[in-house]
């Protein structure tokens, strides 16, 4: 199969100038609103339009010509749509306008399109144009919905800005590195910030700050949450961000199909930051974000979840705040989020849980109860991170304190991944998960009356698999006897 192209993918200049449309119904309806988003001139020849395409033309001041196919209608056109419906008739147009030398395209007959009309995503003057060679009309659709989600809404205003500025550039900077590094600051650094903010005015200032400084400005640390681990839950905002930056530094529990969703030519740094095997320590982690900030860089701190959530944010902000280096936080969902989602579970629920707690399983390995375990009795929904290893000691705390050992528990490893695993028992069955040797991913624990509402039909029972990891134990026991 080869990878060239049939078609060679261009920008008509159509401002001001004459396109013609011939067709009645919803074909022509449609290539109307696709050329709409130019400023072309059209006219729409129509014997007789579908009445709300007929409403359409009327509102929007679209030309319209009510009379049958004649080729000197198309005297002057830069472009041809036969959207009549008739094949026959099309085919027709087409030929009349080739013989003109004006480019036509026939709906749905490809061989009588001299171009295609792509999907489009519209962000004046930016312009995304999505085609399949007519192999698919529904994928370029599909395609088009995800890039218009990944592009900001202000991506048009700030392109707009940019022209402005173009002459200012061209006499002020050289052309090669430093006009590079000068767009790159403008286009993800605090320009774009204030114009996706909706201020235009603060804008242009950091514009003209960042001309004068000749792109020399100071580095800035976004502390990103990277979700629970699937690439579609992490949020527009991280993508952008993580778009924007110089350096990316990551924890191990961020997979690297998200890491890779960064620039690709960022710098990537792994911290490490998993139990049991950190590979920096947090003070190095501090110092490394503020040297790079101080440096000039602007850094994505990618954090597994949300970056407030068990993330030691606090020390890393209070860190970039001592040194002067400018920083904001991106949430991400948190596991405990996720993790409901996949068991289907409410969280809270009216007349039984109106309360939730986030917690780690260490905040209850000590000898005193914290302050929240009397939420808990009362009803409160339990989520326990990183619960895995001392799931006995949280069991047994909770039902010393009153807890009743029927409790419904849900556990999930992996919460959002293709992979992930789902577990579920009582309280008094939690201590089971010792016996899950296979379970190496992060584990979310979820606790409460609330859980009872969960859907197991996906999910294993604890039970089962502690009476399964039993049986070599007792046929050993038989065979010494």
């Amino acid at each position: 199969m080869t990878e060239q192209l049939t078609v060679f993918p261009a920008f008509f200049r159509v401002a001001q100038k004459t396109v013609a449309v011939f067709g009645n119904g919803e074909e022509a309806f449609a290539k109307v609103r696709l050329l709409l988003n130019t400023q072309a001139n059209i006219i729409a020849y129509a014997t007789a339009p579908e009445p709300h395409f007929a409403d359409y033309l009327s509102a929007n001041g679209v030309s319209a010509v009510s009379a049958p196919f004649d080729p000197a209608q198309m005297d002057g056109a830069t472009l041809v749509f036969a959207a009549t419906g008739d094949a026959a008739e099309d085919r027709r147009i087409v030929l009349a306008a080739r013989a003109l030398k004006i480019p036509a395209n026939a709906v749905d007959q490809p061989d009588y399109c001299d171009f295609l009309t792509p999907a489009l995503v519209n962000r004046a003057p930016v312009a995304v144009a999505i085609g399949t060679e007519g192999a698919g009309p529904v994928l370029a659709q599909m395609i088009r919905s995800q890039i218009d989600q990944l592009l900001s809404p202000s991506l048009g205003k700030l392109a707009s800005l940019a022209q402005a500025y173009r002459d200012a550039v061209e006499h002020a900077l050289p052309r090669g590195v430093s006009r590079r590094v000068f767009w790159r600051r403008f286009f993800s650094g605090a320009v774009a910030d204030r114009v996706a903010q909706g201020d235009v005015a603060e804008a242009r200032r950091e514009a003209s700050r960042l001309l004068q400084s000749s792109g020399r400005v100071p580095g800035h640390v976004w502390l990103v949450g990277a979700g629970p681990g699937a690439e579609d839950l992490l949020t527009l905002r991280a993508q952008r961000v993580m778009m924007e930056a110089d350096v990316i530094v990551y924890d191990a529990l961020v997979p690297q199909a998200i890491v890779d969703m960064g620039r690709r030519d960022a710098e990537r740094l792994s911290v490490g930051k998993r139990k049991g095997c950190h590979s920096k320590s947090q003070d190095e982690i501090n110092q490394l974000l503020v040297q790079l900030g101080q440096d000039g860089k602007r850094v994505v701190r990618l954090k597994s979840g949300d970056p407030l959530v068990y993330g030691r944010a606090g020390e890393e902000m209070a860190a970039l705040r001592d040194a002067g280096v400018t920083y904001e936080i991106v949430p991400g969902i948190t596991s405990a989020l996720a993790a409901a989602a996949d068991f289907e579970l409410p969280l809270t629920l009216r007349g039984v849980a109106s309360s939730l707690i986030f917690t780690t399983g260490h905040d209850l390995a000590g000898d005193v109860l914290p302050d929240w375990a009397r939420l808990a009795i009362s009803g409160a929904t339990i989520s326990v991170y990183m619960g895995r290893t001392v799931a006995a000691s949280v069991a047994e705390r909770l039902m010393q304190a009153g807890l009743p050992a029927e409790t419904t528990v849900a556990v999930v490893e992996n919460a959002s991944r293709a992979g992930r695993k789902l577990l579920h028992g009582t309280l008094k069955d939690l201590p089971d998960l010792q016996y899950r040797d296979d379970l190496e991913g992060p584990v979310m624990v979820i606790i409460g009356d609330a859980v009872a509402g969960a859907n197991f039909t996906r999910s294993e029972s604890l039970v089962a698999t502690r009476a399964a990891a039993d049986v070599p134990h007792k046929q050993t026991d038989e065979m010494r006897t």
